[in-house]
């Protein structure tokens, strides 16, 4: 398989849920003017805490400061795993629990942190800029790593980190069990044609910047264990969408696209406190396990919590016990626990 670095810096921030009102301009012409910015990689994702934008270099540019916006210090790369000249997933992805074992889990053991991105076309598996050379030492022996420069895909090699791997590798990895929540949600994983998207312009725009507010004449969900979750992706051309089916309910059937099965998933979402950028290991804990039991998950990293999108199945698929008891006698109950109470 391959593994490439893609062409873009990219920077972590969240905007504050009371501070949106002034930053609805810039958003908006990222999301929808894409001839008016050079922005070529962009993610939103409404939380119930705020609003976690990556965005490259030339994106972040239309950010002003403000004592809304937090941003973390460090530049960004994405990867990507593409195996056979293709990306890691397609339109029925397995998401993360495709590259769990190969990347992620490595990735932990040498403390390195990762921020993940799954999209309806792939999985971007973010590093700090910093970390670059201890990531490709890690991984040159599973993956032909190569890194986009000008549109070329050019053969990389890492020099001089076998110490500092070997010295990781020695170290005991201690997780940290962190409480989840299991919202009852339903999730749909979705993309558009860039075309259409001034079809939809109008209720984007409402699900984005005014879903918060009750309408004249409409009732307040009457579910309180239900929590806000709307992604936008525009990704070198590509839209991604992650809505529950109220949300999904307001835009036009025959525009949004998914998989032929058209599947729902459950979300599980990770922190009982804001997780920060510095701990090692949050995505292996959840995906190795669901790798080991071929359970397929989509994650999304937000500025404060993680979130896990499983496909539900039938409990007998999950409680195999060798991975799942495992996984428990180094980090607790929690996994056990979570996969038995969503299903």
């Amino acid at each position: 398989m391959d593994l490439h670095i893609l062409d873009h810096r990219l920077r972590v921030t969240s905007i504050s849920k009371n501070g949106l009102v002034n930053f609805t301009h810039p958003l908006i012409k990222l999301i929808f003017l894409r001839n008016r910015t050079r922005c070529k990689f962009f993610s939103l994702t409404e939380t119930p805490e705020n609003y976690t934008v990556v965005l490259d270099e030339e994106g972040f540019k239309e950010l002003q400061p403000s004592e809304h916006l937090q941003v973390e210090s460090s530049i960004w790369l994405p990867l990507n795993v593409v195996s056979n000249g293709n990306a890691s997933s397609s339109s029925q992805a397995v998401g993360v629990t495709k590259i769990a074992k190969s990347v992620i889990a490595p990735l932990a053991q040498q403390h390195v942190s990762v921020f993940m991105l799954s999209t309806y076309q792939t999985d971007f598996i973010l590093v700090r800029e910093k970390d670059l050379s201890v990531v490709i030492g890690t991984l040159e022996e599973e993956f032909n790593i190569y890194k986009e420069l000008g549109g070329e895909s050019v053969p990389v090699h890492c020099q001089g980190v076998s110490s500092r791997l070997q010295k990781n590798g020695k170290e005991a990895i201690i997780p940290t069990v962190h409480p989840v929540l299991i919202p009852q949600n339903q999730f749909c994983v979705m993309s558009l044609d860039p075309d259409t998207l001034p079809s939809i312009a109008t209720t984007l725009i409402d699900v984005l910047f005014y879903s918060s507010s009750p309408k004249e004449g409409t009732q307040p969900s009457p579910s309180q264990d239900c929590i806000k979750f709307f992604s936008f992706s525009l990704i070198d051309g590509y839209i991604s969408l992650v809505m529950d089916t109220e949300a999904q309910r307001q835009f036009p059937a025959d525009l949004l696209f998914t998989s032929s099965s058209g599947e729902l998933w459950r979300m599980v979402r990770i922190g009982g406190q804001p997780l920060g950028f510095d701990e090692c290991g949050i995505v292996a804990q959840i995906s190795q396990p669901l790798a080991d039991s071929d359970i397929s998950a989509y994650y999304i990293s937000t500025f404060s919590f993680d979130h896990a999108l499983v496909r539900p199945a039938p409990l007998t698929s999950l409680v195999r016990p060798p991975p799942l008891c495992s996984w428990r006698r180094k980090t607790g109950n929690s996994m056990h626990l979570w996969i038995k109470k969503m299903y």
